[in-house]
C-alpha cells in the first residue's frame, strides 16, 4: 500500500516536472511577441496623409520685372524745350566747343559730337534724306581709299535705294537711324517720337539683318525728352564738331569750297559731318581723304569711340 503511494506520488511529481518545463521553455516569449504584434500593426497602420494629401504644388520663381519700356514709359516729367545743335569753332585746329547746355545734355545722355581727342583721327558721316545721285561716287572713292563711313537713312532712301544700303552695309560701312521722315522730333508725341525711330530700325533689319545703333536727330533738333527716349531705345546720338552748308543743292559753291570749309575746321576727334546730296563734296572727298592721311590723320569708326 505504501510503495503504491509513493508510486503515485512520483508521477504526479515528473508530470508537474514536464509541463513546468515547457511553460518555461522561452522566457522572451512574450517579448517577442509584443515585438510581432507592433510590427504588425505599422504594417497595417493607413497613413491618411499619404492617400489623401494632393500632391505639392510646383514652386514658381516668378522672373524679376523687365524694365519699363519706351512705349510704357511717361516722358512727360523730361523737358522738352527744343534745342538746334551747333559747334562753336576755335582757331589752331582745336576741337570745337558748344553751348553750356548742350555740353550737359550731351554728357548726361552719352552724346557723340566728338571722337579721341588725342589722336589725329577723323571720322566721315554722311547724312541720307534723299538720294541725289552721288552715293555711288561717294562708295567707290571710301573703297579705293580703305576709309570706312557712317551713313544716316530714312525710312524713304532705305525703300527707294536698296541696292546702296545694302552696298553700304556689304563694304563695311556703318548704317545709323536718321528717323523715317525727318521731322522736328520735338514737336512729337513721345509715341511719334518712339515711332519715328523704331519703325526705320525695324524695316532696316527686315531688308539687310543688321541692327541700327546710332541715331541722328533730323536737322540736329532735339530735346532732353527725345534724347532720353532715343537713349532708352538703345541709341546713341550722334551730332557732329565740323561741318557746312553743303545740303542745298541749288546752291552749291564747288570742289575747292568744299575742301577748303573741311580742311581749314579739321581737327582730333573730328566728327565731320558731309550730306551726301551735295556735289562739291562728292568732288572733294577724294582728294580730303588723301590730304588728311598725309598729314598723319587716320580715320575711325563710330564703333570705336568709348
Amino acid at each position: 500500500m505504501f510503495k503504491n503511494r509513493l508510486l503515485i506520488c512520483f508521477v504526479l511529481l515528473t508530470c508537474l516536472f514536464v509541463c513546468g518545463c515547457k511553460q518555461n521553455a522561452d522566457p522572451n516569449a512574450n517579448l517577442k511577441n509584443d515585438i510581432q504584434n507592433n510590427k504588425n500593426e505599422s504594417t497595417n497602420i493607413t497613413l491618411n496623409d499619404n492617400s489623401e494629401k494632393k500632391p505639392d504644388p510646383p514652386v514658381t520663381i516668378e522672373d524679376p520685372k523687365p524694365s519699363q519700356e519706351p512705349a510704357d514709359k511717361n516722358y512727360g516729367d523730361y523737358d522738352n524745350t527744343k534745342y538746334s545743335w551747333y559747334i562753336i569753332r576755335r582757331n589752331d585746329h582745336q576741337p570745337p566747343g558748344t553751348g553750356s547746355k548742350l555740353s550737359e545734355l550731351s554728357t548726361k545722355y552719352r552724346a557723340v559730337f566728338l571722337g579721341d581727342t588725342s589722336r589725329k583721327v577723323v571720322y566721315l558721316t554722311f547724312d541720307e534724306g534723299y538720294e541725289y545721285g552721288f552715293t555711288p561716287k561717294i562708295l567707290d572713292i571710301l573703297k579705293e581709299n580703305n576709309v570706312k563711313a557712317a551713313f544716316f537713312i530714312t525710312m524713304p532712301y532705305l525703300n527707294k535705294h536698296l541696292d546702296l544700303v545694302e552696298r553700304m552695309v556689304n563694304e563695311g560701312h556703318i548704317v545709323g537711324n536718321h528717323s523715317v521722315s525727318h521731322p522736328s522730333l520735338p514737336e512729337l508725341s513721345d509715341e511719334k517720337v518712339i515711332n519715328e525711330i523704331e519703325e526705320l530700325s525695324v524695316a532696316f533689319k527686315s531688308k539687310t539683318g543688321q541692327n541700327m545703333k546710332y541715331f541722328r536727330p533730323p536737322m540736329g533738333e532735339f530735346s532732353e525728352r527725345t534724347l532720353a527716349i532715343s537713349n532708352d531705345l538703345g541709341y546713341r546720338n550722334i551730332f557732329w564738331s565740323s561741318a557746312y552748308d553743303d545740303w542745298d543743292v541749288n546752291k552749291q559753291k564747288g570742289a575747292d569750297y568744299a575742301y577748303k570749309m573741311t580742311m581749314d575746321n579739321i581737327h582730333n576727334g573730328n566728327m565731320l559731318l558731309l550730306h551726301a546730296v551735295s556735289k562739291s563734296n562728292t568732288e572733294a572727298l577724294d582728294r580730303i581723304i588723301r590730304d588728311l592721311k598725309s598729314q598723319g590723320y587716320s580715320f575711325g569708326t563710330l564703333d570705336e569711340i568709348n
